[in-house]
């Protein structure tokens, strides 16, 4: 029982946002394993109100990359904190990809019906981040998809069903090196009784 703790807390400890990815194609069956991982997350009153696109076409991943790109600089015009000036300079190079040349991306996507699958799928996405550092594969949630969800025509490219929307964008493939661990500040913590 103490193996099984300590790895999950070596996965939880270890995993890294990964933006730089070897140039190797990730097999099906990986991306089923994490895909798995995933839809064992909790969910509430067992719903399980999800569905799974991945995608490997990099054209297409490319069209999205840039047609996210202007958004994103429209978004952070106005910015003055640190982190959004440095990523507002980094959408400026015309090289620049949101994906960051990743094999896969996975689009997990939560039944507009029901009323919790936001959280449920962001559990999902979690877990399937969780279990692909434990595979040895990186992964990366891009929030800078999100202009997507605009699109009729990409959500059309994507194959993405009516009264579906998507809750987390994540990209897959093998870590080109693992960056360092971000210093994690100490929570606030409130003890009640």
């Amino acid at each position: 029982m103490q193996r099984e703790h300590d790895a999950v807390m070596a996965a939880i400890r270890g995993r890294r946002s990964i933006r730089s990815y070897e140039d190797r194609p990730l097999d099906d069956g990986t991306v089923q394993a994490i895909i798995d991982a995933g839809i064992h997350a909790p969910t509430a009153l067992g719903l399980q109100p999800w569905q799974f696109i991945v995608v490997r076409d990099q054209t297409l991943m490319k069209q999205i990359s840039e047609y996210c790109k202007p958004f994103l600089r429209a978004a952070l015009r106005d910015a003055t904190d640190e982190a959004s000036i440095a990523y507002r300079e980094i959408l400026a190079h015309e090289e620049y990809d949101i994906f960051y040349d990743a094999p896969v991306l996975v689009l997990v996507l939560g039944d507009v019906r029901n009323r919790y699958s936001i959280y449920d799928c962001t559990l999902c996405a979690g877990t399937m981040m969780l279990a692909a550092h434990a595979l040895g594969v990186g992964s990366c949630w891009i929030g800078s998809a999100e202009p997507v969800s605009g699109s009729p025509e990409f959500l059309a490219a994507l194959g993405v069903p009516e009264g579906w929307r998507t809750v987390a964008p994540i990209i897959f493939g093998y870590p080109k090196g693992t960056p360092e661990p971000q210093t994690r500040r100490d929570p606030v913590i409130t003890w009640i009784g």
